[in-house]
């Protein structure tokens, strides 16, 4: 798989104008997302990982294979950047979501040990509002035992109010997830 950074962002005028099929990944901060990302394309840091939550301040493009670009979004959440930041990285996720045509859908990621948070259910209604497709994966599945997993896949679909067979399953340690997650992103993005 051939993947390559392409540009950050924070306005739409800075976006690549390549036309390729965008699939945007989205979560609380520390949720996992850049190594969900790495994971999906069997590379090692070309998302950037930090040991410190808030870092992605823009939203960065990886062109994937010259067919499909994937979007690195903020994380959000993190209380300890400032309201202006903040209010900034919500502003940009949302001039993202809403004013670009060719994203197909969006992965909101979820953190398997914990329940949605509030941000984490305002997040999925903006994209349900902006009619954005979008997928639910909850990583880091590695960090619980099976029974814990099975429990906590029940839990996460009540509070969304889906049936957990509507939800990813995801480990970036071990991969679970990775290929029927891979693939039903490419799917959507080439339909």
């Amino acid at each position: 798989m051939k993947a390559e950074f392409v540009k950050s962002a924070v306005y739409p005028v800075d976006y690549p104008d390549e036309g390729l099929p965008e699939i945007a990944f989205v979560g609380r901060s520390n949720v996992g997302k850049s190594s969900m990302m790495n994971k999906l394309i069997n590379r090692k840091g070309l998302v950037k990982v930090s040991a410190t939550p808030g870092k992605t301040k823009t939203i960065n493009f990886f062109r994937i294979d010259d067919h499909i670009m994937l979007v690195d979004l903020p994380g959000y959440g993190y209380a300890r950047v400032s309201k202006k930041d903040r209010a900034m990285w919500n502003k940009a996720i949302g001039a993202y979501l809403e004013k670009r045509g060719i994203l197909k859908a969006c992965v909101l990621i979820l953190d398997m040990r914990r329940k949605p948070s509030e941000e984490d259910l305002d997040m999925l209604q903006m994209l349900a509002d902006f009619g954005i497709s979008t997928l639910i994966a909850v990583t880091k599945s590695d960090k619980l035992s099976g029974n814990q997993r099975k429990k906590q896949m029940a839990i996460i679909a009540e509070e969304l109010e889906l049936e957990v067979e509507d939800l990813f399953e995801f480990s970036a340690e071990t991969g679970k997830g990775k290929d029927a997650l891979w693939q039903t992103l490419e799917e959507i993005a080439l339909s």
